[in-house]
């Protein structure tokens, strides 16, 4: 089973208790089948959050990234039409305020990877900076969440996606990640 069918899964259990597994399957995109078998799998985690979420992190793709130099993410996040979701520290900040958000990090649709480029180069530097922009290949099955945030409608990845991109950052948020985890 290919790992991001198994993402999906993992991010529907962590968000969604009471779903069956024909349910799971139609959300997921993923044969009944192969959600069932899934589920045997990982049958004796299906109940630890925790046990759920060391799951995905050690299954999980390594996405592909670009950074930019740019001097108000705010308004580019605010002006643009283009579909994204907020994730790690600025998210992070968002919702809980227990890290510093030192950097924007968007999931894009990867076929809105020029028009982002395009957008970002045009209000400033490609290169290491400030702005990430995590190419994903499954972005339509991110359910974003919307935050205003100084009159600014912002759109987050759910809970459980933040809480595994927190983990992947390493050091300080993975304790931020540990400490949204008690609200899953």
């Amino acid at each position: 089973m290919r790992n991001s069918k198994k993402e999906r899964i993992l991010r529907i259990l962590l968000s969604n208790n009471n779903l069956t597994g024909y349910q799971i399957a139609k959300k997921s995109e993923c044969t009944p089948s192969w959600v069932y078998m899934f589920l045997k799998e990982i049958k004796n985690k299906i109940n630890n959050k925790s046990k759920l979420f060391e799951l995905w992190l050690k299954i999980k793709k390594k996405t592909n990234y670009r950074e930019y130099l740019i001097k108000d993410p705010l308004k580019i996040l605010k002006d643009t039409k283009l579909d994204y979701a907020l994730t790690t520290y600025f998210a992070e900040t968002l919702i809980q305020s227990y890290l510093f958000p030192l950097r924007y990090d968007i999931y894009i649709n990867p076929k809105d990877l020029e028009k982002w480029h395009e957008l970002l180069t045009k209000n400033g530097f490609y290169g290491q900076g400030n702005f990430r922009i995590w190419i994903y290949d499954d972005f339509k099955f991110l359910d974003k969440t919307i935050v205003k945030f100084k009159g600014i409608n912002l759109k987050l990845v759910p809970k459980s996606q933040l809480i595994i991109d927190l983990m992947q950052e390493k050091g300080p948020a993975v304790e931020s990640a540990e400490m949204l985890m008690k609200d899953v």
